[in-house]
């Protein structure tokens, strides 16, 4: 895997990018293609943990314990690639559906299905947050990794416009578009937007010298 340092100003955190603007999408951002060739970014169970660590999905401690409880275990590396299945399965069907507006039946009956057996769950937020109840789950088997993905995949699906939602005009990657003007065709600008600007602006010189 690529080695990535993260930026300030970077779609890059801790060698995984973010720039879906949106759990499910940042997931399927998760095998970009980078120098012309498909990176897995999620090969293992500890990358895996990592992950739902920066996108801030379980806390530090939680991490720490799934890694050391699980990381040699065959069930784990089961559940990855499970994990990666998932992910091409949302592709397919996120694609289509940025098209027509359209679920899946079968991945429509697949979310319920994981959303029964890995419920997300509420409680009290604690004193000061802005919301007094907040969605949280409890990861003690690698499979209850699930919960989250399968609910914001649902939740995506039910409550965004699907004409906001769009593959990149430039690359594999995925995105919510949250702009006022809704205009958006490139993932971000570290990655794609620069490249555009470039061959929009080599484009008008080129019409200039005719």
């Amino acid at each position: 895997m690529p080695k990535v340092v993260g930026r300030p100003d970077s779609d890059w955190r801790d060698g995984f990018l973010f720039l879906g603007n949106q759990v499910t999408l940042d997931f399927l951002n998760t095998c970009p293609v980078i120098d012309g060739s498909p990176v897995e970014l999620l090969p293992d169970w500890n990358a895996l943990v990592r992950w739902f660590l920066v996108a801030e999905l379980i806390a530090a401690s939680e991490a720490k314990r799934l890694q050391q409880e699980w990381s040699d275990s065959k069930r784990a590396q089961r559940i990855v690639e499970s994990m990666q299945q998932f992910r091409e399965e949302l592709r397919k069907a996120i694609i289509s559906w940025e098209h027509n507006g359209q679920i899946p039946p079968a991945l429509r009956e697949k979310l319920n299905d994981l959303m029964a057996r890995h419920p997300m769950l509420t409680r009290f937020a604690p004193p000061g947050r802005q919301s007094a109840m907040e969605l949280y789950f409890a990861p003690a088997r690698p499979e209850d990794l699930f919960a989250p993905l399968a609910y914001f995949a649902a939740t995506l699906f039910a409550t965004v416009d699907h004409r906001k939602v769009r593959k990149c005009h430039h690359c594999v990657l995925h995105f919510h578009d949250t702009s006022k003007k809704g205009t958006r065709r490139w993932c971000s600008m570290q990655l794609c937007g620069n490249r555009e600007k470039v061959a929009a602006y080599a484009a008008r010189q080129r019409l200039q010298q005719k």
